[in-house]
């Protein structure tokens, strides 16, 4: 017998829980004035009372007020007395859908003995509108009375307990049940597993499971639902082969459950099994199950088949079309998922978040933007997902002002801003540059959890507040916060921006030393990229050769950009060889190597290259800007010419021009590697597209507006120099985000110290 607590009838105190809540009704005006003071006539020939017209009146019973009706007819007759009557009336307040559970319990209160049935109705009663509290309450009435709890008391109690209740009246109702003797009720045992796996507490759930005589299947399905519960998909796999074995045959409850379980493992194999009973006429299809059926194939990439068991449904509803836009959408198929989408009869916040992050998946970012205002328009409410979705999108095109207009609505419409969103905020707040709103969200938090410290290590190090960032990771050790791998890379990052190697080589030591992390990849190519750009190619070269795993092209790339920087040709030809190896369509490779022979004034290099890239069919990535400006993102690409306003865009564009080199500027030319004219390498560098998005914002924002820009490419050398010296003339603060970090320019300086 498992008897984990003391069975002591005063472990169950309560004492938090006043009893007002259930008599606070007392004497509300629903119930009838003459109920207290009326008594039957004395001359009023009395029926037997099954054979009273009022009876089936009761049981045909519809609504509130046709029951009020018959209870006043009741008190006039006198046969409200009775406790049959009294019963019906009690059984529709509780059970009913209309029912009504403060009219219930005024007529419950002038019972002068009720019996069990009535207790167990009013808890029943309670359970069904969520008011466990109340059930809990009347129970310890229910024992005050000298009334002992029966096979049904304690099922009605147990039944449909939130989390919250579970775990503060959970175990004391288990002792209870103990000491009144119901542990070996088959309803009260699947009760009670239910309740810890409300908890957490699936091991006492299991334990109690294996005591029962496992014959019902609806205990099996309890205790599939509490491995779902926890995420023990793995344990409901176990659990059902085991159910096969014994056996015990499934119900479409029991298939749901486990194919919901096969859905997170993305295992195909036994989904098919499961399939094979409803193909098998074994168990019945209806449309909950064959939606389960449709999630598990999608989630395992086979939509072929989750396409074929959706054509053939009789009936379909929301989630259904939901799951195939979903399924589409992972496979990264956004366009037929759209399809699907646009057919939708019906369609819920979770469909639209399903198409959003299906955009977001494939990097279409501005159509994400696109659907989600489309959603505004049809005043389709958005949940928190929809709004962590929309952050993630903000947070990759720089959107601060949509981002801050998401931030407003959240507040203003009360949306759960629980964790998720939290983070959300912080890496949007961090992608568009704003570090000081950042650190605001971070610590309004009422709670943040690991992703949150890692979300702002990895934002302060690639925003160049390198010992903040480090600083952040030493408050996180201290509050007991263990760090992941990916905490390690924010960590790593923030030594890399800010050039500090000792520091590194000693946090990539203490990885595996002091939290048993073994480095991936990612670590290593921040080692070498930490080396690399500190002028230590040797020992970034070394580290590569002394891998545990074969390197990846980011690992050379990092080697590739050090060598750029440091303008060490011989060694960018032999990392660049590798990344070639490694991803022969990498057009980005041959270009910096082709910047770096030019650097070099390597021609004979560079020609062989470009020749390469030529017989290969290798075309250059073009520079791509983005920026937003009231609420709409602009993009740029080099020498881009089909904007609105391109006229206006190249007029400011030599403005300032003629500004800066009043100012000393001359165009750094180093980097264009194409053999023509001087006058034609410095058209070149001109229409780089920071600068048309540098002249666009110029153009389009008041005096002191920062301007923000999202970058697809590093920065080269001449952007670089001409934004240091625009936030100096104009007076303004530019931040460019490049595709390895930010960089705040203001007052004619960056925040990477010219170290990118």
């Amino acid at each position: 017998m498992l008897m984990p607590f003391s069975p002591s009838l005063n472990t169950l105190t309560l004492t938090n829980i006043t009893t007002h809540i259930i008599l606070s009704n007392r004497n509300s005006s629903i119930f009838p004035k003459m109920l207290s003071s009326a008594s039957p006539p004395p001359s009023l020939p009395l029926l037997p009372i099954q054979e009273h017209p009022l009876i089936p009146r009761l049981e045909s019973c519809k609504s509130m007020d046709q029951l009020k009706q018959i209870h006043s007819h009741t008190i006039k007759t006198g046969f409200l007395a009775n406790p049959i009557v009294q019963n019906r009336i009690i059984s529709f307040c509780c059970t009913h859908e209309n029912g009504d559970m403060n009219y219930a319990y005024q007529v419950f209160d002038e019972i002068p003995k009720p019996g069990n049935f009535v207790w167990n109705t009013m808890i029943k009663g309670y359970s069904r509108i969520d008011s466990h509290r109340n059930g809990i309450l009347l129970y310890l009435d229910m024992l005050k009375s000298d009334v002992k709890p029966d096979n049904y008391t304690f099922p009605f109690l147990l039944k449909g307990f939130k989390r919250d209740v579970a775990l503060e009246f959970g175990k004391e109702l288990h002792c209870h049940a103990v000491k009144f003797g119901f542990e070996s009720n088959l309803f009260v045992q699947n009760g009670l597993i239910s309740m810890y796996s409300l908890c957490g507490e699936i091991y006492m759930a299991r334990g109690i499971f294996d005591m029962c005589c496992k014959d019902d299947v609806v205990t099996w399905n309890v205790m599939f639902s509490g491995y779902n519960r926890v995420k023990q998909y793995d344990e409901t796999k176990k659990l059902f082969s085991e159910m096969e074995r014994k056996p015990v045959l499934p119900t479409s409850v029991t298939i749901v459950l486990v194919l919901s379980a096969c859905s997170k493992l993305k295992d195909l194999e036994v989904g098919k099994r499961l399939h094979r009973y409803v193909t098998g006429s074994k168990i019945e299809p209806n449309l909950i199950l064959e939606n389960a059926l449709i999630d598990m194939y999608a989630a395992c990439g086979e939509m072929d088949v989750a396409l074929d068991t959706f054509k053939i449904m009789k009936k379909r509803d929301v989630i259904s079309w939901t799951t195939i836009v979903m399924g589409f959408a992972n496979k990264g198929q956004v366009d037929l998922a759209r399809d699907y989408f646009d057919q939708m009869p019906e369609r819920d916040s979770v469909s639209w978040t399903a198409m959003i992050d299906g955009y977001l998946r494939v990097n279409r970012f501005k159509e994400a933007l696109t659907l989600f205002r489309e959603m505004q328009t049809l005043e389709i409410k958005p949940d928190e997902f929809t709004m962590v979705s929309i952050l993630t999108a903000c947070a990759h095109l720089g959107a601060l002002e949509l981002g801050e207009w998401i931030k407003t609505y959240i507040d203003k419409n009360k949306v759960k801003n629980d964790t998720f969103v939290g983070n959300a905020l912080v890496d949007m707040y961090f992608k568009c540059g704003n570090v000081e709103k950042a650190r605001r969200v971070f610590s309004e938090m009422p709670r943040i959890d690991k992703y949150s410290w890692t979300a702002m290590i990895v934002g302060l190090a690639n925003n160049g507040h390198g010992e903040e960032a480090l600083e952040l990771f030493s408050r996180m050790l201290r509050a007991s916060i263990m760090p992941d791998d990916v905490t390690y890379v924010g960590v790593l990052c923030a030594c890399t921006h800010t050039g500090l190697v000792d520091e590194g080589r000693k946090f990539f030591a203490s990885m595996t030393t002091q939290h048993g992390i073994e480095p991936n990849v990612a670590h290593y190519g921040c080692m070498v990229d930490l080396l690399g750009r500190a002028g230590h190619l040797k020992e970034a070269l070394e580290v590569i050769k002394n891998m545990p795993m074969k390197p990846n092209s980011i690992v050379w790339g990092a080697l590739l950009g050090a060598c750029r920087v440091h303008r060490d040709a011989e060694m960018a030809e032999l990392a660049a060889k590798q990344i070639i190896e490694l991803d022969p369509d990498n057009g980005a490779v041959y270009v910096l190597l082709c910047n770096i022979y030019a650097a070099c004034n390597r021609w004979d290099g560079l020609h062989q290259v470009r020749k390469l890239m030529s017989d290969r069919g290798i075309k250059k990535i073009p520079g791509c800007s983005l920026i937003e400006m009231n609420g709409a993102v602009n993009e740029f690409v080099a020498g881009d010419q089909s904007h609105p306003q391109t006229k206006e865009i190249y007029t400011k564009l030599d403005e300032m021009t003629s500004d800066l080199k009043l100012a000393g500027y001359f165009p750094d030319i180093s980097e264009v590697f194409l053999d023509i004219a001087e006058e034609d390498k410095e058209s070149t560098v001109y229409r780089h597209s920071e600068k048309l998005a540098m002249a666009f914002g110029l153009i389009n924002s008041g005096p002191g507006v920062t301007i923000r820009i999202v970058k697809n490419l590093r920065m080269c050398v001449d952007c670089h120099r001409v934004a240091k010296l625009v936030s100096k003339l104009y007076d303004r603060q530019v931040i460019v985000r490049d595709k390895t970090r930010f960089h705040h320019f203001r007052w004619g300086s960056c925040s990477c110290n010219d170290y990118w």
